[in-house]
């Protein structure tokens, strides 16, 4: 089959194109033809070998982390999908791949494909809806009537996180440049900082949760616009304890992970605030609430381009450059 793969970890490397044996299938999984993957900086990080650590890859290695795409074959055990069902996922962190033309999946990770999106839509969805659900739902708890600060409005978790916010009720406030003023607040933001105009830590105050996904200053900065008891949850780092410990690292590498969050832990306790390092991972349950939400019209993708198969490298520099609004796509098939 047709992929693109690294060879060894490179910063700003470009994949390479090849032809790549296919996936084995175990009793549990689902064979998918892969129609389309979406392309996250999440794949950018791997590749420059920043996440090398705490995910141990084997290389040569497929990247792309999430998928929409048509049912094959599956395992002998599988019970949920028979080969012609449309589907979508992010496959579990050790089992990625997407940018291929085959994927082989455990059926736990793989959700239907909502029946209202087409094929580059649905690619769009698993990694970032999968991120908003488990910070907003699972991790904060967020309810009707709270107040949430979510970082970068208008990126992939942003464009999501704002939607699914609104659906359960909250106040949203978000930051965001001019150009996409308008994109954030036609998915429902409440209150819109322009960072080139306003500092939002001076602005926002007597917030209950922030979704940070952006660097250390603002972070730190975040703490000022929380109420005592709020929680600032941060998918971009730096890892903490609990992380470590759900991730089955060493003691080396939870003690490492201890000191790069010591000092945002330690403030965030002096002002009463929780702390806490969100690194997403596959759900197929998770992702079918998912599908209901988007079939209702609660949730709709946010696709900024499509890029053919073989433009995977362009891609990926595109998303790199920050400036996309919502998600980048490849059309495999």
């Amino acid at each position: 089959m047709k992929s693109f793969l690294i060879d060894r970890y490179v910063k700003n490397g470009a994949l390479r194109f090849t032809e790549s044996p296919a996936p084995e299938l175990r009793e549990n999984d689902v064979m998918v033809e892969i129609h389309a993957a979406s392309v996250n900086v999440l794949d950018a990080k791997i590749r420059d070998g920043e996440f090398k650590l705490i995910l141990p890859y084997r290389l040569p290695l497929i990247l792309g982390n999430d998928l929409a795409g048509v049912v094959v074959r599956v395992g002998a055990n599988v019970r949920r999908f028979k080969p012609g069902d449309e589907v979508y996922a992010r496959p579990a962190q050790d089992r990625i791949g997407t940018f291929a033309e085959y994927i082989a999946m455990d059926e736990a990770d793989v959700a239907m494909k909502p029946d209202n999106l087409t094929m580059e839509e649905a690619a769009s969805i698993p990694l970032v809806a999968l991120t908003a659900w488990q910070v907003l739902v699972e991790r904060a708890n967020l309810q009707k009537g709270q107040k949430i600060l979510i970082h970068a409005g208008s990126g992939g978790v942003g464009t999501i996180a704002i939607q699914l916010a609104k659906h359960l009720g909250a106040y949203v406030a978000t930051t965001t440049s001019t150009a996409n003023v308008d994109l954030v607040e036609g998915l429902g933001a409440d209150a819109v900082i322009d960072y080139k105009k306003d500092n939002f830590e001076e602005v926002l105050q007597d917030y209950d949760v922030v979704l940070n996904s952006l660097g250390k200053d603002t972070l730190e900065k975040s703490l000022g616009v929380l109420k005592p008891g709020g929680k600032l949850i941060s998918i971009s780092g730096p890892p903490d304890p609990d992380f470590a410990r759900q991730n089955g690292s060493g003691w080396l590498l939870r003690l490492v992970m201890r000191l790069l969050s010591f000092g945002i832990r330690r403030k965030s306790k002096r002002q009463g605030i929780g702390y806490s390092f969100h690194f997403m991972t596959a759900n197929g349950a998770q992702l079918g609430q998912i599908t209901s939400l988007i079939e209702a019209g609660a949730l709709r993708p946010v696709v900024d381009r499509v890029f053919p198969f073989e433009k995977i490298n362009e891609a990926l520099d595109y998303v790199e450059t920050g400036r996309a609004k919502g998600k980048v796509v490849v059309a495999v098939k």
